[in-house]
């Protein structure tokens, strides 16, 4: 049972729990294309907390809530907020358990969103915390390797790019580790998954570690692009030495399996060519639209929602 549950890591979900929100997710996408009105939430209020840019994580969350019938309060930059004026998080917390039933938080710092469950009875879910982990990333990512092959076992997935910083690549190899699949790490050495994330993934799962794409591409069924995050550098030497490190073209991609996807958790800077977006393998965009169901499910869930619906 998820009602009433904070979500900050995908090691907050067992197997079981992921399959849940997944199968939750397909009701959720078949009452969207059928045009029904769920009011399962109405009366609630999600609180959004954005003190790092987003896009695709905040607005699918908010057109999440939306759906469901319930209302979204927010705030979408620091300089918006009583953060700007000192106000530490703790008290930002304290004050919108009082308004919400809720709380979406995305933070540059590593471990912000565990520490705001400490300051509130309200579920808090991790929209992304610096280059920890975001767990709802990840459920849309394997809710569309599912989706778009048929399964998740049995498949050879290969991470490509910043698996240092990426708090996406994080949390979804947490979430591998609980599958039948091989998974290939490709990136510049100064770029490998942290030892703290790697430690927790089965040595039997993993397959090649190395720098060179070529040496996986042509087994991969899917390819997970990250682009190189400068915003997590101390070091801007350290930075352009890597910048560039990637590019997914429409050539390479030419060597893939006919059967196989490319995704990204966006946005993209050049990593992947424009030229590939209209290849059937390039999965990216329709990942980014599966974050409002899979939203939906894990919403309605931890708010123990019911089915309700109009014509």
């Amino acid at each position: 049972m998820l009602e009433g549950r904070s979500i900050v890591s995908m090691e907050d979900l067992d197997k079981s729990e992921i399959l849940e929100v997944l199968e939750a997710t397909s009701s959720m996408e078949q009452a969207l294309t059928s045009g029904r009105r769920l009011h399962m939430l109405d009366g609630k209020i999600m609180a959004t907390l954005f003190f790092e840019p987003s896009t695709r994580t905040r607005l699918s969350f908010e057109s999440a809530m939306h759906r469901l019938g319930g209302s979204v309060i927010g705030v979408a930059e620091v300089k918006s907020s009583s953060v700007a004026k000192g106000e530490t998080l703790a008290d930002t917390i304290r004050m919108v358990e009082a308004y919400s039933d809720v709380i979406v938080i995305r933070h540059p710092q590593d471990g912000a969103a565990r520490l705001a469950t400490r300051f509130t009875s309200k579920p808090v879910i991790n929209a992304g915390d610096g280059s920890g982990q975001h767990p709802t990333q990840t459920l849309l990512d394997l809710y569309t390797i599912r989706k778009e092959l048929g399964s998740i076992d049995g498949l050879k997935i290969s991470l490509l790019g910043d698996l240092r910083f990426g708090r996406t690549v994080h949390s979804l190899l947490l979430a591998l580790a609980h599958f039948k699949v091989k998974v290939n790490l490709v990136s510049p050495p100064i770029l490998r998954v942290p030892n703290h994330i790697l430690e927790k993934f089965p040595d039997s799962k993993l397959g090649s570690v190395t720098e060179n794409l070529n040496e996986v591409i042509e087994e991969s069924d899917v390819l997970y692009v990250t682009r190189i995050q400068k915003e997590r550098f101390t070091d801007e030497a350290e930075y352009q030495s890597v910048i560039g490190s990637y590019s997914v073209n429409g050539a390479l991609v030419q060597t893939m399996k006919k059967k196989s996807i490319i995704m990204h958790p966006l946005p993209r800077v050049d990593e992947i060519s424009p030229e590939v977006d209209t290849d059937p393998r390039a999965a990216y965009f329709r990942q980014a639209a599966n974050g409002v169901p899979v939203r939906m499910a894990l919403v309605a869930k931890i708010l123990g929602g019911e089915y309700g619906t109009d014509a």
